[in-house]
């Protein structure tokens, strides 16, 4: 492929990769790094302290209390969450059906780590897979961002719900590198395709054209010499 398409691509897929990565290990093993963060006062945190803050990540929810200790509940997948009001009259789920769509991250990833193997490749037929990988990838991460979007949406519906609790429900940093994620791998795709389909051009143009003269009208009456 050219390498005026190749390079850029390459750039977009490695930097596509390493935030595609670092989303999906996440919570808690990378505080910064969560979908949905919710502020708030008055809110008891499962243990039955105080929360001031609520995050919520690929493979567990981490909640601040009020003196800034951090807790993290046991990584697993599909975790829920229960959370209730200071006078404990009420309370909400976060439950398993709306965190376990968020394991689409990883496999995004791992998709996009083949795309990225293979573009390095200068096979025609190994560039296109590359493209059509990155595509797929493409595809994985938008799904991963609707079900990021769906979480959202549901979190700030439910603290919503909460009587006496003065509630922010926010996103975080790793929805909006989810979103960048996907605009860089819809760059890599496209141009991969623009470098193959370049290189068939001028392929194509190097073939010299065998000249033809079109016989006159007089011709056809003439005698053939034997």
């Amino acid at each position: 492929m050219s390498r005026v398409f190749c390079i850029p691509g390459i750039i977009f897929l490695t930097c596509a990769l390493i935030l595609s990565v670092l989303v999906s290990i996440s919570l808690p093993f990378l505080p910064a790094l969560d979908f949905v963060r919710v502020h708030f006062d008055g809110v008891v945190a499962p243990g039955g302290e105080e929360m001031t803050q609520l995050r919520l990540g690929i493979w567990a929810p981490c909640y601040y209390a009020a003196n800034g200790a951090r807790t993290c509940l046991s990584a697993s997948h599909a975790y829920s969450i229960s959370i209730s009001n200071a006078q404990k009259t009420a309370n909400v789920i976060i439950s398993s059906s709306w965190t376990r769509g968020l394991a689409v991250h990883p496999v995004a990833t791992a998709v996009t780590f083949i795309a990225f193997a293979m573009s390095f490749s200068t096979h025609h037929m190994v560039t296109l897979l590359a493209s059509l990988t990155s595509f797929l990838a493409a595809l994985l991460t938008l799904i991963a961002f609707a079900i990021d979007i769906a979480l959202y949406a549901f979190v700030h519906h439910e603290i919503g719900k909460l009587p006496d609790v003065n509630g922010h429900t926010n996103t975080s940093a790793a929805f909006w590198m989810t979103f960048v994620t996907l605009l860089l791998l819809l760059l890599a795709g496209c141009t991969v395709c623009f470098g193959r389909r370049r290189d068939r051009m001028s392929g194509a143009a190097s073939y010299p054209m065998s000249s033809y003269n079109k016989p006159s009208f007089f011709s056809r009456f003439r005698r053939n010499k034997v």
